[in-house]
């Protein structure tokens, strides 16, 4: 009896084991479940945000190529208008400096054109003969280029500077002279005496590479010059400020540091908001040091 009792006991323990065993691994198996399910959830969540980051840095890609590609269209619209706008002065240029050749020769062949030749002692002094004299009027025309390349302030003007740019500072000076004696009161009558001095500039820094120091003295000097001339005949000019410290500086050139000082002092005192005046009074303390 006690024997079966004891049986009865262990069967009825084994039974609770196997069902708290297998009630364990239910509960892993739905825990596991869960955490797959959550798992699963964050995975997609991650899988979309990955998405989203990946469209945006795709779009910011192809609008930073569409900006780059509309920077680079406008760059080179831009450079293809300045070499359009190149070759039209070249050619311009090239049209001025004929045109400057044959007005150069004109003076001697003034005459031909206006052709008096089959009358020469009435064409000339015949005032009481109208008739004769309807044509002599037109000599002027003759004289100057046709009305269609007829030559402009601006023309001269522009000429000049795109010497200056190219390097060939005679060529400048000269086209600014020329500029000058057609044009003294022009607008732009100031800044043409402005890189007269600027062309002089020009040759002195050849002269100096080429080792001609008695030249470059001499360009120095006359730069002093037409700087001066900027503030005497153009007062009211843009360049004036500009044309007293490129003078001094010049003078310094010269070696000679108190006419320097003295144009410097002259800017500061009566230029004080001009752009080179934080230049000159450095220049100008370095100059009393």
């Amino acid at each position: 009896m006690i024997l079966l009792l004891a049986l009865l006991l262990i069967a009825s323990g084994c039974a609770s084991s196997v069902e708290v065993t297998g009630e364990a691994t239910k509960q892993d198996v739905f825990q596991l479940r869960a955490d797959l399910a959550q798992a699963q959830q964050h995975a997609q969540r991650a899988r979309a945000e990955l998405d989203t980051l990946t469209a945006q840095l795709e779009r910011r890609v192809r609008e930073q190529q569409s900006d780059g590609e509309r920077q680079t269209a406008t760059l080179m619209q831009r450079m293809e208008g300045l070499s359009s706008t190149l070759a039209t002065l070249s050619a311009r240029v090239d049209e001025l400096a004929a045109q400057l050749e044959a007005a150069g020769r004109q003076p001697g062949a003034a005459a031909p054109p206006v052709r008096p030749a089959p009358a020469p002692p009435n064409a000339a002094p015949a005032p009481p003969s109208p008739a004769p004299l309807a044509a002599p009027p037109a000599v002027p025309a003759a004289v100057a280029p046709p009305a269609t390349g007829a030559l402009q302030p601006q023309d001269i003007y522009q000429a000049a500077y795109i010497d200056f740019s190219r390097g060939n500072y005679s060529l400048a000076i000269a086209g600014f002279r020329e500029f000058l004696r057609r044009y003294p009161a022009h607008d732009l009558a100031g800044n043409a005496q402005y890189w007269l001095g600027e062309g002089y500039l020009g040759l002195a820094r050849a002269y100096a590479n080429a080792v001609q120091a008695d030249k470059e003295a001499e360009a120095l000097s006359q730069a002093v010059q037409e700087f001066r001339k900027v503030l005497v005949n153009y007062s009211r000019a843009d360049k004036v400020s500009t044309a007293l410290y490129k003078e001094a500086l010049a003078l310094i050139e010269l070696k000679q540091p108190q006419q320097a000082a003295a144009r410097l002092q002259y800017l500061v005192e009566n230029f004080p908001q001009a752009e080179e005046a934080p230049l000159a009074r450095e220049r100008l303390a370095g100059l009393k040091r």
